[in-house]
């Protein structure tokens, strides 16, 4: 609008109003609430296509309420106030800080824990007869590793050693088997996050295309059955058509697959891998991957697999790193644990 019809406009307006306020004060009071008008639409311009931003930290914070209440209901009933019992092998800082989140996690809940700190030079031996006295300890409901362990430890018989049903990790081969068949057990905490973000998110699944960047035993491949399985059955899964990446998915390929997606979920460890032009517009994107880099003023700080800042500006829904995914696993542990709990007194009971 220009300013000669603005004060033509105001002319008319003074003249009708006999001049109750001056040409000038009108012209003013027009040309500011003018570009204030202008300041909001461009606002609102400029923000329409930003995603979504799933705020795992606060939908953990509400998962850890509900698990309050349900834990008093549990106790009240004359059960015992469930055990969890955490094992770190080494002196990782990012393992322990992790392990401090899950105990400062229990604590808030109220389930009873203990955190086992073993040394660097621990035997696989060693290590496994620690598991093998939590596992016969009727007073302990929940059993986890911290991983990754040294590398003179094999994993996958790490966690098959921790029996079935204190597997709240859900690592067991029997727990990931049950998940592949279907059958009830226990889901591992990191894709039982994933599932529970998208659908306290709302985010439509059934008939959908997702991909799944990462075929980890212990993430990539559970989300992938998660995502992919029936929702009527045991796992009540999200019916949607899963396509799995990896490390020798090629560069063109990747892309290809993460362009047709309505939902994206990485899992690599490799920062920026997802880049806006590998989205489409709309689309879901769930980052697991978490690494710590170093910025060029010398400070660490943690980032994902997704170049935030520009794929947020096609995506419909994201995830920060941190505040994501990291919070939503550790509120699934905690269920996992209260569920463990509750599932061995139903067995004491029979």
């Amino acid at each position: 609008m220009s300013k000669c019809l603005i004060r033509a406009y105001v002319a008319t307006v003074c003249i009708r109003k006999k001049q109750m306020h001056s040409p000038m004060e009108l012209y003013s009071t027009f040309w500011k609430s003018h570009e204030q008008n202008l300041k909001l639409r461009l606002r609102v311009k400029q923000n329409v296509n930003m995603a979504q931003i799933i705020d795992g930290k606060s939908m953990a914070n509400e998962i850890h309420s509900e698990l309050c209440k349900e834990l008093k209901e549990f106790v009240a009933n004359g059960n015992r106030v469930p055990h969890l019992t955490a094992i770190i092998v080494g002196e990782d800082p990012a393992s322990q800080k992790y392990v401090e989140k899950k105990t400062q996690a229990c604590k808030e809940i109220g389930i009873s824990s203990r955190t086992i700190v073993l040394p660097n030079s621990t035997t696989q031996a060693e290590l496994l007869d620690v598991i093998d006295k939590e596992n016969k300890n009727e007073s302990v409901n929940g059993i986890l590793v911290q991983l990754p362990v040294p590398a003179h430890i094999d994993e996958r018989t790490v966690c098959n050693a921790i029996i079935a049903s204190k597997d709240v990790d859900g690592f067991n081969e029997i727990n990931i088997g049950r998940l592949a068949l279907d059958m009830n057990g226990i889901v591992p905490a990191t894709p039982l996050g994933v599932k529970t973000m998208l659908e306290r998110a709302n985010i439509p699944t059934f008939n959908r295309n997702a991909v799944v960047v990462g075929r980890s035993k212990n993430v990539g491949l559970p989300l992938s059955i998660l995502l992919h399985s029936d929702g009527t059955h045991a796992t009540k899964g999200l019916d949607a058509t899963v396509t799995i990446c990896h490390r020798n998915t090629p560069a063109k390929e990747l892309a290809k697959y993460c362009r047709q997606a309505d939902i994206i979920v990485v899992a690599v460890g490799k920062p920026g891998l997802i880049t806006k032009d590998m989205v489409k517009p709309g689309a879901c994107v769930i980052d697991v991957g978490i690494t710590r880099i170093q910025d060029e003023g010398g400070k660490y700080k943690l980032v994902g697999d997704v170049d935030f800042d520009e794929v947020r500006q096609v995506a419909g829904h994201i995830t920060p790193v941190p505040g994501g995914v990291g919070p939503m696993t550790v509120a699934m542990l905690m269920k996992n644990t209260i569920l463990a709990a509750k599932k061995q007194a139903a067995d004491q009971s029979d």
